[in-house]
């Protein structure tokens, strides 16, 4: 017997931003999300967003650049991209044919790069529904440091990204003590919400050539490995910040998986390596956090978020 559509409404508001549901891709592990239209409807999803666009063409790293792991996957692919205006002429047409909601991802070496890519957005289509500002992506000018470890590094990249004239999110790194205070300043700079959070620094050494296995040394540990890193941090968020809406990312393979990321207090959730395995997770955890709210009696997303808080 054919099984009915879950009943739970699954909306989910993310500042000013209102989407169907809360399930979206995550910035760089679903290309520039057209690719996935031979496995899933990208209208279906809550969001589609795309790999983080600078101003400017970016080669990336040398290979090798990805390396599968024991739980997820270390990537050193340095944020290669066509450039945001390569993007709004070659990529996004194909993606807005599919009728997706679409979340442009910028970073940049400098607060003055990243003003120039938001500003290369600012003619974008409506379809492009918010901008996530990659604060978590390392300050060029010190190799060590992140935006995101830094209280006004973070406000003054989200204030700069403003110029995309649309809403904004600061997406930020869990390797920092301070996240909860980065976390307000990019808040009070401008972002509607938060995504939490980026990927582990991790890295492979080849034991017969005796060096790091990938090209650039060190790469972006992601997948199951790092998700109770990501739920403490989106924990952490919400309990100092309970009204600051969250995006939860980090290790999400299942609706149960989901769940976990919501009740730390996450309004939204995105899926990022498990399209490695299965290009259509996205589609499937979305049916099946339908079913999971179902049969636990869960009738609006709204129950869930911050429920292990008490």
């Amino acid at each position: 017997m054919r099984r009915r559509s879950p009943a739970v409404d699954l909306t989910t508001r993310l500042g000013s931003l209102v989407l169907p549901n809360p399930v979206m891709t995550a910035s760089g592990t679903a290309g520039h999300g057209h690719e996935l239209a031979d496995h899933l409807d990208p209208a279906l999803l809550g969001a589609v967003v795309v790999k983080s666009l600078h101003a400017e063409p970016w080669e990336g790293n040398p290979a090798p650049r990805v390396h599968a792991t024991p739980a997820g996957m270390l990537n050193s692919v340095g944020l290669q991209g066509p450039g945001v205006e390569a993007w709004l002429e070659h990529d996004l047409p194909d993606l807005l044919a599919t009728g997706a909601r679409i979340v442009a991802s910028i970073w940049g070496r400098t607060v003055e790069e990243f003003a120039l890519a938001a500003e290369l957005l600012a003619g974008a289509p409506p379809e492009v529904v918010a901008v996530e500002v990659n604060a978590s992506c390392p300050n060029l000018e010190d190799r060590r440091a992140l935006f995101a470890h830094s209280t006004t590094a973070t406000a003054e990249v989200v204030e700069a990204a403003a110029a995309a004239e649309r809403t904004l999110w600061a997406k930020l790194s869990p390797n920092t003590p301070e996240l909860s205070d980065i976390a307000a300043a990019a808040v009070g700079a401008g972002a509607e919400a938060v995504t939490v959070a980026n990927t582990v620094l991790g890295m492979v050494i080849d034991t017969e050539a005796r060096r790091p296995l990938l090209g650039a040394g060190r790469g972006g540990l992601s997948g199951p490995a790092i998700r109770p890193v990501a739920v403490r941090a989106v924990f952490d968020i919400h309990e100092a910040l309970p009204d600051v809406p969250i995006i939860g990312v980090g290790g999400v393979a299942s609706a149960v998986d989901a769940v976990e990321f919501l009740m730390a207090g996450a309004s939204a959730f995105q899926v990022g390596t498990a399209t490695f395995a299965d290009p259509a997770a996205p589609a499937v955890i979305l049916r099946d956090l339908g079913r999971w709210c179902d049969d636990h009696g869960v009738s609006h997303l709204g129950e869930l978020i911050g429920a292990a808080h008490g």
